[in-house]
């Protein structure tokens, strides 16, 4: 049974390294600044970085020791969320994506209060 729990664990890890690596790619083609590394060729690993305007960074890190979700403006930690309250985070920065709205830096600004009032997907 925990053989099987495990293997599942390392299977939902590898797959949303997969969805955050398609996430940075379109927030890039949007004109984020955005981007996701691996650790090695398996995938149990990832680190997810995008920046929402001048000195406000989002950063998400998975791994098999954890799921992390961390706001930061002007190098101040705003807020640090793990675990599924980290995965529902996420869908406010993919709803970015799906209303296709622009970074703050173009003619558009967006703040962080836009992308809470966001409903979910």
């Amino acid at each position: 049974m925990f053989t099987r729990l495990a293997q599942e664990h390392r299977d939902f890890v590898r797959d949303l390294v997969m969805n955050l690596q398609a996430l940075a790619i379109v927030l890039e083609k949007r004109g984020y600044m955005a981007s996701c590394y691996t650790c090695g060729g398996k995938m149990n690993s990832g680190s997810f970085m995008v920046s929402l305007g001048e000195n406000h960074l989002i950063r998400f890190l998975v791994s098999d020791y954890g799921i992390t979700w961390t706001e930061m403006r002007d190098d101040r930690e705003l807020m640090k969320l793990e675990g599924a309250e980290a995965i529902s985070q996420l869908q406010e920065l993919a709803n970015l994506v799906k209303y296709k709205i622009e970074p703050e830096n173009s003619e558009n600004p967006v703040d962080s209060q836009v992308i809470s009032q966001l409903p979910a997907i």
